[in-house]
């Protein structure tokens, strides 16, 4: 009987080895994978403000001082910021701790600076380009009942293990595993009181217990933990059981998720990494282990506070801390942040497009979900001001018009890179459920002319920004044999119009006569080479926007637009890295050139002039020494409302409407636009500025006829055109010589294009 009983041992401790063994040399933990914000770059002569930046490390959980010395810390003075940024890795490699100094000419960088360190070989080192570490977004715990934020040994504060070892298992690095002495203290505690009361666990038995068992108290389950801990104590060395622990040990509760590690938990309750805590901050969350629900510092701060003391004291007892020390230190508050920074789910209309992208580019669910690393494009700050412009403006407008249906929805990018910024799904910034700014396909309305006036443009010989236009009414057989008559908003017709009176304007008529001339197949043909990839039905009132997009689709044309007809494909995932930063995916696609840049340029001369002159004018008036770009688009009945625009670094669609299709009587101008206003509002847009490709020049036209002219005419039009494709004669003034000119200080190409 005892041969069998010793065999019968020692099979269940082989037995609880190879789970063991299992369980620490594989893949210990499922950790949900973490989603990043861009990275903020900086360069010298870079158009940002002070606060722009203070902005960004605010955000990144930077702590303002008067002199920073330590990681995670900035201050500022006169004209220079400085700041000790953190190291982090990223696709691009790996970036160390950084001392660095920012100052400012105006609103632009003069110079980067490396402060003097062992990096630097101990002199200042001058730099053209830096970055801030990606902002920790969200962490996708989908189908998970736990997260936590695994940390390396090398980032886990001396102290942090010294009170774990004083608070929680003093003997820890004399036993073996289990404390025979305090399980019998434990053991006649309970016998005393009938129940259960009092564990003698070491922190190796609760680490097991949190491995392998469930929390059922029983002599039985102590016995499974007691052999476990010895099995783990025998295989392992005390650092790497009390680095797992710290890893493990349950410190909270995010929703319907429990926070495990400390080091998740530093950023749940203090917004921080874990190297970066104070020592009473360290005390707070030692304190938790004994009871995460009863000492919450969020609901029950008094007993948190009397718990970080107690860690305190014992930590002054232990001679870990001075009495001076001891003595601040209790006299602090706890500090708890205010930001919600672990809610998972964030922000669902862009996560909706990272999680589409995600799934083309790692395929098995398995590794979506296995602590990999997902680098995006979101700019934080501006999907923040983008969500609180439209729920402002849907808000007020819904109120003023009465129309409690109404919503909206929003897409910001990168003019030049196609980088997705921001998107708001709706008018409700939480939900979940239908995202508009991806799915909803409504008719476009004025936004298709620059389109249809694009197509023109590309044949310099037959159509120029003075071409005039016939604005007179028109009747077309539509589908069905019925009359199509199409009129302009005002009702009004103009006989002759110029080409950018009619584009600025958004004149219908004009529109319409200009798309039959040019062809709706290559109307269509231009919608497409724009990025908008799906097949166009082609009918005269595709003239108008009769053409269903998204808010998405409607930003990817108007990108290529703004980027003088470079195609640069919408994006939010720039790579992905497993846990231990391992490459798995890199963006590399290129930009393609889709249309001709000269006839781009003359379009987004046009769409400027919309702005200050045409149905966007609101916006100079709003930003009167900016310059800016977009097009307002009002459908049938006015069931549709739209604004694409852009300054030199966004671009920025929006749609507004009701679900129900029903009208909502908004135009352009007094619906969506009003959404982009209160979005620029809130950041601070740059001033457009696009290169003058060398085939245009300044050309001179009769404001009446629409023909060449020379210089200095009473009644001319002076735009960009393409001079090749020009006559090469002007016509005179009423016959005689242009008079001369007076002279003037001269001005810039720019500044006679857009003003001073």
């Amino acid at each position: 009987m005892f041969i069998v009983g010793l065999a019968a041992i020692v099979a269940y401790f082989i037995y609880v080895d190879a789970q063991v063994q299992q369980r620490f040399e594989g893949n210990k933990w499922q950790v949900p994978a973490q989603i990043f914000a861009r990275p903020l770059v900086l360069h010298e002569k870079q158009e940002i403000t002070p606060k722009e930046l203070i902005d960004e490390l605010t955000l990144l959980g930077y702590r303002k001082v008067t002199n920073a010395t330590h990681t995670g810390e900035y201050h500022v003075h006169a004209n220079q910021l400085r700041v000790k940024r953190r190291a982090f890795d990223y696709p691009g490699g790996y970036e160390p701790e950084r001392d660095i100094r920012i100052q400012w000419q105006g609103d632009r960088i003069s110079s980067i600076m490396f402060m003097a360190n062992a990096q630097t070989g101990g002199r200042n080192q001058k730099t053209l380009m830096t970055k801030l570490e990606p902002w920790l977004v969200s962490r996708m715990v989908n189908g998970l009942d736990e997260d936590r934020m695994l940390v390396d040994s090398d980032d886990i504060p001396y102290l942090l293990q010294k009170a774990l070892v004083i608070v929680e298992d003093r003997d820890f690095y004399e036993h073996y595993g289990i404390a025979p002495t305090s399980i019998i203290r434990a053991f006649f505690a309970n016998i005393i009181a009938g129940k259960t009361v009092q564990g003698g666990s070491t922190l190796t038995q609760q680490l097991a217990k949190n491995f392998f068992l469930t929390r059922e108290r029983s002599y039985i389950r102590k016995a499974k933990e007691a052999v476990m801990a010895l099995v783990i104590d025998f295989r392992y060395s005390k650092e790497e059981i009390l680095n797992a622990y710290i890893n493990e040990v349950f410190l909270g509760q995010n929703g319907s998720v429990a926070v495990h590690g400390f080091g998740l938990a530093s950023h749940f309750y203090f917004d921080k990494p874990l190297p970066e805590l104070s020592v009473p901050e360290i005390a707070t969350l030692v304190g938790l282990v004994k009871g995460p629900s009863y000492y919450s510092p969020t609901k029950y701060a008094e007993r948190t506070l009397e718990r970080r003391n107690l860690v305190l004291r014992l930590l002054f007892e232990a001679n870990e801390l001075e009495r001076n020390e001891y003595e601040r230190y209790v006299a602090t508050s706890l500090n708890i942040s205010k930001s919600k920074s672990l809610a998972s789910g964030k922000h669902p209309a862009f996560m909706d497009k990272v999680r589409n992208e995600l799934n083309m580019v790692v395929s098995k669910a398995s590794e979506r979900l296995s602590g990999v690393k997902v680098y995006t494009t979101l700019d934080i700050n501006a999907q923040r001001r983008a969500e609180a412009a439209l729920v402002e403006k849907v808000e007020s407008i819904s109120n003023s018009r009465n129309q409690p249906n109404l919503d909206a929805a929003m897409v910001v990018s990168d003019v030049k890179s196609g980088e997705i910024r921001a998107i708001v799904g709706g008018k409700d910034t939480t939900f979940k459920g239908f995202n508009r700014a991806l799915h909803a396909q409504r008719p476009i309305g004025s936004l298709v002319k620059p389109a249809v006036y694009l197509a023109a443009l590309e044949n310099p010989e037959k159509y120029n920004l003075a071409t005039m236009l016939d604005d007179v009414p028109v009747k077309m057989r539509s589908t069905g044999g019925k009359t199509w008559e199409p009129l302009n908003a005002d009702k009004e017709f103009r006989g002759k119009v110029a080409l950018i009176e009619a584009l600025t304007k958004s004149y219908n008529v004009p529109s319409v006569k200009l798309g039959m001339a040019v062809g709706l197949g290559q109307v269509a043909y231009t919608i497409n080479r724009l990025g908008i990839e799906k097949d166009i039905e082609e009918v005269p009132a595709l003239t108008l926007g009769a053409i269903d997009l998204s808010p998405l689709q409607v930003n990817q044309m108007y990108q290529t637009l703004a980027n003088n007809g470079v195609l640069s494909h919408l994006h939010t995932l720039t790579a992905v890295s497993s846990s231990d930063n391992e490459l798995i995916y890199i963006r590399d696609v290129e930009n393609e050139e889709r249309v001709d840049e000269s006839a781009t340029y003359l379009i987004n001369y046009a769409l400027h002039k919309v702005t200050l002159e045409g149905t966007a004018k609101a916006i100079r008036q709003r930003f009167p020494t900016i310059n800016m770009a977009g097009k307002t688009g009002t459908t049938n009945d006015y069931r549709d409302s739209w604004f694409a625009g852009f300054d030199r670094n966004l671009v920025t669609s929006i749609w507004m409407g009701a679900d129900d299709n029903q009208p909502i009587n908004l135009s352009g101008a007094s619906g969506a636009m009003q959404v982009f206003i209160a979005f620029q509002d809130k950041q601070a847009p740059k001033n457009l500025a696009r290169r003058f490709p060398s085939t245009l020049g300044i050309a001179h036209f009769d404001a009446s006829t629409g023909a060449l002219s020379a210089p200095g005419c009473g009644d001319i039009l002076s735009v960009p055109a393409i001079l090749s494709a020009l006559e090469s004669s002007s016509q005179p003034c009423n016959g005689e010589s242009a008079p001369a000119k007076k002279k003037t200080k001269k001005k810039s190409l720019w500044q006679r294009l857009f003003g001073d």
